[in-house]
Order: structure tokens, then C-alpha cells, then sequence
């Protein structure tokens, strides 16, 4: 069975738990919602197999399935953090030389092996970009 997209479960979840009655079928779901009942039972297949079979099927017993379904998609869909360099940073070193000498050197020699860590990366930008503007303003 293909796995249904996040924005249309949200639809019948909300959709559903709005309804006031007890008992929901597909056809009495499609005329909330504005989507065929086999469509509706093609998608909401994913959860019982028997919904496409019985359209006498209860589709409130689908919405802890659901609910579990749209928190997985929801928590696997946020971004991973974003590094914030700060101003402090940045005034710490007086150029990118500096920054180069500090961070990428081992006993004055520069080690080529040196790793930069994404927070590295952005100060090294930052840095540049200040030395840039001190450049263009002489």
C-alpha cells in the first residue's frame, strides 16, 4: 500500500474530529470533506486494510493511528538546528590570517589535515566578508 501524503491525513483527522457523531462512515465523511468515499477509503487503507472492503466501516477507530502517524511525519520533517555565530566571535580575531594561525596551525606549521566545524565555517565567513568591507572602504 503507498503511504499517504501528511497534508491529506491531516485533512480527515481534523475533518473527523470535528464530526460530533459517534459514528462515521466514508460516505458521511465525504460529504464534509468534498472527496469521493472510495478515494478517502483508498487512502485511509493505509491504517486498516478493511476500510476499502466495508463502507460500513468506523472510521473514528483510524484516529489514534493517525495522530501517530501525522507525530512521526511531523518530528522526522524538522530541520536540524542552524549554528549562530556571534559578534563576539567574530571581533576575536583581528583577520583571517589570524583565524588560519589559531585554528588550523599545529606548532607553526599549517596542518592540512585540520577539520572546521560548521560553527568554524561560518565565523571563517563572517570574517572574510568584515575584511572585505574594511578593504573596500581604504
Amino acid at each position: 500500500m503507498k503511504e499517504p501524503s501528511l497534508s491529506t491525513v491531516k485533512k480527515y483527522y481534523l475533518a473527523l474530529t470535528k464530526v460530533k457523531k459517534k459514528y462515521v462512515t466514508s460516505e458521511s465523511l465525504s460529504l464534509v470533506v468534498g472527496i469521493y468515499p472510495e478515494v478517502i477509503n483508498e487512502t485511509l487503507s493505509y491504517f486498516n486494510p478493511m476500510v476499502i472492503m466495508d463502507y460500513k466501516f468506523n472510521l473514528l477507530d483510524l484516529l489514534p493511528d493517525m495522530k501517530e502517524f501525522i507525530a512521526k511525519k511531523e518530528e522526522a520533517k524538522k530541520p536540524a538546528s542552524t549554528v549562530i555565530v556571534k559578534k563576539g566571535d567574530v571581533n576575536a580575531y583581528n583577520s583571517v590570517s589570524e583565524f588560519i594561525y589559531k585554528k588550523m596551525t599545529y606548532n607553526g606549521i599549517v596542518d592540512k589535515n585540520a577539520y572546521l566545524s560548521d560553527k568554524d565555517l561560518k565565523l571563517l565567513k563572517k570574517i572574510i566578508a568584515e575584511e572585505q568591507k574594511r578593504r573596500k572602504g581604504k
